[in-house]
């Protein structure tokens, strides 16, 4: 079973950008919204260089990362074209306007 946790309301991410969120012992993390008010969650550091994703550029469901311009998939966290690489994705859903955000297994393990 999945713990959720309530980190705000959808119209706290502008469209088309992201915020962060960060737990105790976890690797930030970046919560991005699309043109379409879909949300994503990745670990805010790009496969290639460990840029901040949340600094990026999203475009449809990818962003560019701020650094070399590397477009990383939101949904799976894939970076597209040529790249190689992978961001880890975090569990994430939206219901009526709260963005409901999956509970970290460091904080599961402490609790």
């Amino acid at each position: 079973m999945t713990d959720w946790i309530d980190i705000g309301t959808l119209n706290d991410i502008p469209q088309r950008g992201a915020r962060t969120v960060r737990f105790a012992g976890e690797p930030e993390i970046a919560v991005f919204r699309t043109g379409d008010d879909k949300v994503f969650a990745l670990v805010n550091e790009c496969p290639h260089k460990k840029g901040p994703l949340s600094q990026g550029i999203v475009h449809g469901h990818a962003v560019a990362c701020p650094l070399h311009n590397w477009n990383i998939a939101l949904a799976s966290g894939e970076a597209q074209g040529a790249d190689k690489g992978c961001t880890p994705t975090i569990p994430v859903r939206e219901e009526n306007g709260r963005i409901l955000l999956a509970r970290p297994v460091a904080m599961k393990d402490a609790a």
